[in-house]
């Protein structure tokens, strides 16, 4: 289901969050260090609940490689809004394994990984390839990033159904240490998407005074292809005590009209030897897609339509508290340290041109359609 894959993506950067924040300047020739985490996440919000854990484990063999596996597991009951307008909740699950390796040669680490993810209906396969190398004696670092996947797309219920897609992304990325307390970085994306890039399980509604409601749904048809571009600027400034502040201002267009804006605000501050915080908040705005509409006048009106939320005019707001405590550990010990970490994220969703047709109210006058979600991370990470 497309849900679980958005909160993929919102929880992707989970298993790096204790190093970025303890690791002060991050250099980009460096391996990774040898690691374990072990991950229990939660999500609650608009009817679905997902949870499940996840495995990191990271080793280096010499001093030039460093090999990773991660394990992944989401379990999924529910259904989101658009989804529970036509049909019944489920439950389901989806797995996601990645095997990587890192090599490092003088200023420069090539990484490459592989990750397969399966749900009943639906199964992903994808590439990686990364290059970073740093300059100027390592204040400046050049990153390049290739990924390609292949999905099929199933139905419940339907084994006659089955489509692909096909998706590139190419990334470009600078870091720069502009001054000894400053981190700026400058991302570029670029996204192609071809096949078949809608959900089976979402429709549009059209008028019929000749339905019980006034209206009547059929599946969504979207575009073969979509072309998006993403532009990213990132700052972080270490203040005294061990402290810093750090911000992102990120722009997205795509071809097919819509365009969105994030800006991300945080602060970090250590208490004594061993607790770190982390405060911070988001602000996600964007705009509909050409072909989106919530209430069509007839069947066939476009040759485009769709009525998935996630391509309607929305926002979202979030805050979040990450607290982690990190214990060293004697130099004879199997281990270097280990970490306790929590975060907790809370999200609100207010949507501009969705209406909740569950609610009471005249055809294409509903209420618009708002929720709150909750977020929970906890992991447990080992160095040696």
């Amino acid at each position: 289901m497309v849900v679980i894959r958005q909160f993929v993506r919102l929880t992707a950067s989970i298993a790096v969050f204790a190093t970025v924040i303890s690791a002060g300047i991050v250099q980009a020739a460096v391996l990774p260090q040898d690691r374990s985490d072990a991950l229990y996440h939660s999500y609650e919000g608009d009817g679905v609940s997902i949870d499940g854990p996840s495995i990191l484990l990271r080793k280096k063999i010499g001093d030039k490689v460093s090999l990773s596996a991660n394990y992944y597991v989401d379990s999924i009951s529910g259904a989101s809004i658009d989804v529970r307008a036509t049909a019944s909740e489920y439950i389901e699950e989806r797995t996601e394994t990645t095997l990587g390796a890192d090599f490092l040669h003088n200023k420069s680490i090539f990484s490459v990984s592989f990750t397969a993810s399966d749900e009943n209906d639906f199964k992903a396969r994808s590439m990686y390839l990364g290059l970073s190398q740093d300059f100027f004696g390592d204040l400046t670092t050049l990153s390049l990033s290739y990924s390609r996947g292949q999905d099929e797309i199933g139905k419940t219920g339907d084994e006659s159904f089955l489509e692909e897609a096909d998706r590139q992304k190419y990334g470009l990325g600078i870091t720069q240490v502009a001054t000894k307390n400053l981190i700026m970085g400058l991302t570029l994306e670029n996204i192609s998407d071809t096949g078949y890039l809608n959900n089976p399980y979402r429709s549009v509604r059209f008028l019929d005074p000749n339905a019980a409601r006034g209206y009547r749904f059929v599946t969504e048809i979207y575009p073969k292809s979509r072309t998006s571009n993403a532009l990213a600027l990132t700052a972080n400034y270490y203040l005294a005590h061990r402290a810093s502040v750090y911000g992102e201002a990120r722009g997205y267009k795509d071809s097919w009209g819509i365009q969105g804006q994030n800006i991300k605000l945080g602060y970090v501050h250590t208490f004594g030897d061993d607790w770190i915080v982390d405060v911070r908040s988001r602000f996600y705005s964007q705009d509909k897609a050409d072909f989106y509409q919530d209430l069509f006048t007839r069947e066939n009106q476009f040759n485009f339509m769709a009525r998935d939320k996630e391509l309607s005019t929305f926002s979202n707001v979030s805050v979040g508290l990450s607290v982690s405590y990190e214990k060293s550990l004697q130099s004879s010990s199997i281990f270097k340290k280990w970490s306790v970490n929590g975060e907790v994220e809370h999200i609100r969703f207010d949507y501009e041109d969705f209406r909740d047709v569950l609610a009471e109210g005249p055809v294409g006058e509903e209420p618009l359609f708002a929720f709150n979600a909750n977020v929970i991370r906890l992991f447990v990470s080992v160095w040696y």
